[in-house]
């Protein structure tokens, strides 16, 4: 079902030129940009304070550049049912894009990648789409989903792939964090996300972090 009433969005991108570019764009075909924000934090913030129909957002932005966004999008659509969501990516992050499908949410939901969009009217048509109920994923994702392997360290994004293997060569979270380039904090989240996808039940964290490990060496990565 296409949208034809004008839209309130919140657009969530880190990059500013890409950003107002987009915004640009959505007002150009009569919609409201309600909100343009940099990160996931703000993008919550700006949600909250504007109830829009549809958030359109990035998945990597600060602070750590990793999947703020695609997070924060799962986030709202539990907090707020009703909330449609687009998620714009340079790349396919499986796992949290199956949990932005899985999500207890009736409203539209899409998930594109950027390089991928040649037509400005097409993007506009998919957001209205997706604000009006529909369901848009790149046809890429889902091939991508559809070959996806059934082995558990396939649940695991691509940071949290580099996580693991680097805590298979035994190195600490401190030395992980400067290896990436990212925050401790944001190595312990994704260590915990990882005891989690495997299915490694809360115990003693330097067992779990072995038995991790071990899960990582027996696939054969």
């Amino acid at each position: 079902m296409r949208q034809t009433e004008p839209l309130r969005v919140v657009l969530a991108e880190d990059g500013i030129l890409i950003r107002e570019g987009i915004a640009g764009l959505l007002r150009r075909f009569g919609h409201d940009v309600v909100a343009t924000v940099g990160d996931a934090k703000a993008l919550t913030s700006a949600v909250s304070a504007h109830r829009p129909d549809l958030v359109v957002t990035d998945v990597r932005m600060p602070p750590d550049f990793t999947d703020e966004g695609l997070r924060a999008a799962v986030a709202l659509r539990t907090s707020y049912p009703d909330l449609a969501v687009l998620v714009l990516s340079q790349y396919i992050e499986l796992t949290y894009a199956a949990e932005l499908l899985d999500s207890p949410s009736d409203a539209g939901v899409g998930y594109l990648l950027k390089d991928r969009i040649t037509d400005v009217s097409e993007f506009v048509n998919a957001a209205e789409r997706i604000a009006g109920g529909d369901t848009i994923i790149d046809s890429k994702v889902v091939r991508q989903m559809l070959r996806r392997q059934r082995h558990p360290l396939e649940r695991l994004t691509d940071r949290e792939r580099e996580v693991l293997a680097l805590m298979a060569e035994g190195r600490s979270n401190a030395a992980i964090a400067g290896a990436l380039v990212v925050t401790e904090a944001a190595v312990g989240k994704h260590i915990t996300s990882i005891f989690t996808k495997l299915d490694l039940p809360p115990a003693d964290g330097d067992n779990r972090r072995v038995l991790a490990v071990l899960t990582y060496l027996r696939s054969g990565a």
